[in-house]
């Protein structure tokens, strides 16, 4: 495998594909979208799937949230299928309430054309940053083949998403799948060596596969995360079976303290979507028929964003 992008190079190929304007050469990674301030915190819409873009758009701007990282995928917020017409519906109402739609979370997983009219659209709409959908490694197959075929997959999507002056990213997700251990990951993205395809750094679920080893991941990956996922998990013992269960911010075992200042350490700088996977009556499954009265499950986005905005500035990130 060839090693790390140079940082000078990695700039040219910055500028090269628009993403970011004239920057200092000191500068280690790629900066988010104007309108995506680095560490600005994004409600994740799987959370709220019950309500409709006008509700939607008022409950995230009455929490105070800087913007909506918007499910686009089947059964999210905006169908695939309809994305011509419902996404510009959906940016527009969120605009109108002062919220940023940066960021959006699909199921696209390589360059076919499915994947480019969706991409297409949330570029015409100013939204530069994607959440990609995970992928299996076959069964059967060693992994350096695997990660040879990610390599040319994930290649080609990147040079779809330089076509259309986008950004996708990879979350690191706990399981087995391609990208769980944070390493394989890395390496695909370096030797992609594409700045318009990165990952979605997730610290709990590095934590959960990763225990206190995390940070090695996080240094290796570093250079890739375009976006950052903010929740929190402990280990738990149900029907004699351990398990990880997500719970509110600061109650799980990730240790954001030491997250945040290797974050800084590193001048990772970009936008949060905040994740709520605790149980919320089936909100936190994306669910649209959910069983405890709404009031509750912006209760608790309102208590993880102000824990999370108080971490942040316990850390000067803010």
């Amino acid at each position: 495998m060839s090693s790390l992008l140079p940082r000078r190079d990695l700039l040219k190929g910055l500028l090269a594909t628009g993403l970011v304007g004239p920057v200092a050469e000191t500068m280690a990674f790629p900066q988010p979208a104007v309108d995506a301030a680095p560490f600005s915190i994004h409600i994740f819409s799987k959370l709220l799937h019950f309500l409709n873009y006008n509700e939607l758009a008022a409950v995230a701007s009455d929490l105070g949230f800087d913007g909506v990282d918007l499910t686009v995928r089947p059964e999210g917020h905006v169908e695939p299928a309809n994305v011509r017409t419902d996404l510009p519906k959906a940016v527009e109402i969120l605009k109108k309430k002062n919220l940023s739609v940066p960021t959006i979370t699909t199921a696209v997983t390589k360059a076919d054309e499915p994947a480019r009219t969706l991409l297409e659209t949330a570029s015409k709409q100013g939204i530069r940053y994607y959440r990609t959908g995970w992928v299996p490694y076959p069964a059967g197959q060693p992994i350096r083949e695997s990660l040879e075929h990610f390599k040319r997959q994930f290649g080609e999507l990147g040079k779809l998403n330089q076509q259309l002056n986008v950004v996708g990213a990879y979350q690191n997700h706990a399981g087995t799948n391609f990208g769980s251990a944070t390493w394989d990951l890395a390496t695909v993205l370096q030797e992609v060596n594409n700045p318009a395809m990165g990952s979605q750094y997730d610290i709990r679920h590095a934590t959960v596969e990763g225990g206190t080893s995390w940070s090695t991941g996080l240094r290796m990956i570093a250079p890739h995360i375009r976006f950052i996922a903010i929740k929190d998990v402990v280990w738990k013992k149900v029907n004699g079976k351990w398990k990880a269960e997500s719970v509110p911010l600061g109650q799980g075992m990730v240790d954001f303290p030491a997250y945040f200042a290797l974050l800084k350490q590193l001048n990772v700088r970009v936008p949060i979507s905040l994740h709520l996977e605790y149980p919320l009556g089936g909100a936190d499954q994306g669910k649209r028929d959910i069983t405890i009265p709404r009031e509750k499950v912006y209760q608790a986005m309102q208590t993880d964003l102000q824990t999370l905005r108080g971490m942040l500035k316990k850390a000067a990130l803010v």
